[in-house]
């Protein structure tokens, strides 16, 4: 294995080219080394890196992540995760999103070994919740990175504009300012209540 460095976060560029790409166990060292933030790799093997979030997007991530929790312990079935876990997807990328729902199936596939890095499993539901610094097409096309790799579905959550981009196997709606939506397949019965998502970007 490479010796793997930290960097400078002052400096620290918001992509990196490695070549040849880090092997799965030299991305954990160098997320190890650098915690500036959340660290991803692409499918090409590109490595992002993505600054810490501002306290208005804390605290929208903090209300999904809570509602999906409290709908999780309705049955605790499967584990749920917030925007610190990393998964290894099939093309060979590793995405953070930020929430997520791992079904007791596809969970029961996964080692505690692997379980405690970062699992080669891709999450049955997850959310991603649109900030102020994201750009659209780089948001559009990571939702569609996960339905690609397995997410059966996937909710992009824009507080700005009030809208909800739902994502699944050969499917896009997009609903509009709605107080509340409802899962359905490996999410079923929950429901997300927007309205308290919208109120954390009413300072």
């Amino acid at each position: 294995m490479r010796t793997v460095l930290p960097i400078d976060a002052i400096r620290a560029p918001r992509s990196l080219v490695i070549d040849p790409p880090m092997s799965d166990a030299e991305l954990e060292e160098f997320c190890r080394l650098n915690e500036i933030g959340r660290i991803e790799r692409t499918k090409d093997g590109v490595i992002l890196m993505n600054p810490p979030a501002g306290a208005t997007t804390g605290d929208g991530n903090a209300e999904v992540v809570m509602q999906l929790r409290i709908w999780w312990k309705t049955h605790r079935r499967g584990r749920v995760y917030d925007s610190n876990t990393g998964f290894y997807l099939a093309d060979g990328s590793m995405l953070s999103p930020d929430a997520a729902y791992l079904s007791a199936e596809r969970l029961a596939g996964v080692t505690r070994e692997d379980h405690d890095g970062f699992p080669h499993v891709c999450p049955d539901f997850v959310i991603e919740l649109f900030s102020k610094t994201d750009r659209r097409p780089a948001a559009t096309a990571k939702m569609e990175a996960w339905i690609a790799n397995g997410a059966r579905l996937g909710w992009l959550i824009d507080p700005y504009r009030k809208t909800v981009d739902v994502y699944a196997a050969g499917s896009h709606e997009v609903v509009s300012a709605a107080e509340s939506l409802d899962g359905s397949g490996p999410v079923e019965g929950f429901t997300l209540d927007l309205s308290e998502v919208w109120r954390c970007y009413e300072y």
